[in-house]
């Protein structure tokens, strides 16, 4: 067998926000995550973060002499359309599925990459942390998964698969009578589902759980709008802060590692 001779490192990419809270509970996840010493981390950002973009941090990571880029993508859903984006920036695939204003990156180093959180359990655990203070009688209550989600084709039907096994997964950890998928980008969704309840699960309380990495302005203002004149619960938390997302960062780049799967 012959030896490695290269050096890992690490390179977290996120969406990124003007928000500096956002970036914050970002980078202090990735900085609690259990990494093995001597890997260098650069946590990145897709848009929006001057200095902290992708380039940023595979110039930063190979000036450091690293050959082998573990990217953990920090998304919640393989049905975003910026996995596909990034994805093609690296190199990982030949074209774009959609035009994109993302330009190929200039690398050395080999691109090892991880997975998205989909419906990963310690994503689901973290979720399930942040909604379970508003359930009160959950056998009388419907849960509803609010992701971001997409118009396109393909990537719709991607992200629908996610939602529904997180909320299938939900509702067996709390108990809920039945628990649903919404999408952001489909407008009228949220209406629709709501009138649905009313008619189909009467006298229940609907919980809704916004499945986004942190929170901003979306949970802030575009969830509340779309569910509006509906009765609901709702707190906002996202998955950050949570330690279970520090522990999937570095189960991502376990997998990567040799001998550490």
């Amino acid at each position: 067998m012959m030896m490695y001779k290269g050096k890992y490192g690490v390179l977290v990419i996120s969406h990124g926000s003007r928000e500096e809270d956002w970036v914050q509970l970002v980078d202090e996840a990735v900085a609690q995550a259990a990494i093995p010493a001597g890997i260098p981390v650069f946590s990145s950002y897709l848009e929006l973060v001057e200095g902290r973009l992708i380039q940023d941090g595979i110039d930063c990571l190979e000036a450091k002499g690293v050959t082998d880029i573990i990217t953990v993508p920090l998304f919640i859903s393989s049905g975003s359309v910026h996995i596909d984006e990034i994805r093609y920036a690296l190199g990982l695939e030949a074209e774009p599925a959609l035009p994109t204003d993302l330009p190929r990156m200039r690398a050395e180093a080999k691109i090892h990459w991880t997975s998205v959180m989909d419906d990963h359990p310690l994503i689901l655990e973290a979720l399930y942390d942040k909604l379970r203070p508003l359930s009160e009688e959950p056998e009388r209550e419907v849960l509803i998964v609010v992701g971001h989600g997409s118009r396109e084709e393909g990537f719709y039907e991607r992200w629908l698969a996610v939602l529904e096994r997180a909320a299938h997964r939900l509702r067996e950890l709390g108990g809920f009578q039945v628990a649903y998928p919404a999408m952001l980008q489909q407008e009228e969704q949220a209406r629709q589902l709501m009138e649905k309840v009313q008619v189909e699960h009467p006298g229940c309380q609907v919980i809704l759980s916004p499945f986004f990495v942190s929170e901003g302005y979306f949970t802030r203002k575009v969830v509340p709008q779309r569910f509006a004149g509906f009765e609901w619960r709702y707190n906002g938390k996202t998955l950050l802060p949570h330690p279970a997302v520090s522990k999937w960062i570095a189960e991502q780049v376990r997998s990567v590692l040799p001998g550490m799967e």
